[in-house]
């Protein structure tokens, strides 16, 4: 893309990228975020059948580590809810704990990056160097693009994943919230969460079409 960001498109997945760095250090980490990308998909797809279940603890653990990553985000839930309920997020936080681990082999460029973030139809996991910081907006009507909120978060804050649900969004929602946020310390956290606290926003009105 023009502003040095990545877009990686394939099925249902659709991520913007973006690492603030050297131009060469950029293309680094673009260059494995590619190579990561291709197997995504069909990782999921392989598991598909277990990660469309409710969760339960009698249930196999899967082997991918996109669907790991689903699993430990809906561990232990005491309400139904399936690791598909994790999967944006969950796809967001290893594209960037992918760009992560290269940027720390031994060539490391850590160092020469300030900030790394995966968007994932507005599920985001992101990375900040120390004395870093990302603003974020919320925008609860993409018909209306005002700013309905902002927040400042800095390296010395636990959040690292955000994320939005509501009937507006792509995925079905059971309640009527416009857009519910969380911050949290993973993506996948954070798409569980907002999905569970969207779903139970609800009213019994019968000017309201279920």
């Amino acid at each position: 893309m023009a502003d040095d960001r990545l877009h990686l498109q394939h099925g249902p997945i659709d991520l913007i990228l973006h690492v603030d760095a050297s131009e060469d250090i950029r293309a680094r980490l673009y260059s494995c975020a590619k190579k990561r990308f291709r197997t995504v998909l069909e990782e999921l797809i392989a598991e598909m059948d277990l990660l469309k279940l409710p969760w339960s603890a009698d249930h196999v653990a899967p082997n991918g580590r996109i669907a790991q990553k689903m699993f430990r985000a809906v561990f232990d839930s005491v309400v139904f809810v399936t690791p598909m309920a994790a999967v944006a997020g969950a796809v967001a936080d290893d594209m960037l704990e992918n760009m992560l681990l290269e940027s720390q082999n031994p060539d490391s460029c850590v160092d020469h990056i300030s900030r790394m973030y995966v968007n994932n139809g507005g599920d985001i996991a992101f990375w900040l160097n120390a004395g870093e910081s990302f603003s974020i907006g919320v925008v609860d009507n993409l018909e209306i693009p005002e700013l309905n909120t902002k927040a400042n978060l800095t390296y010395e804050s636990p959040v690292r994943g955000i994320a939005t649900s509501g009937w507006r969004g792509r995925s079905l929602s059971l309640g009527i919230a416009d857009a519910v946020t969380v911050l949290a310390k993973s993506a996948a956290n954070a798409d569980v969460a907002a999905t569970l606290i969207a779903n139970e926003v609800n009213v019994d009105f019968p000017g309201i079409e279920k």
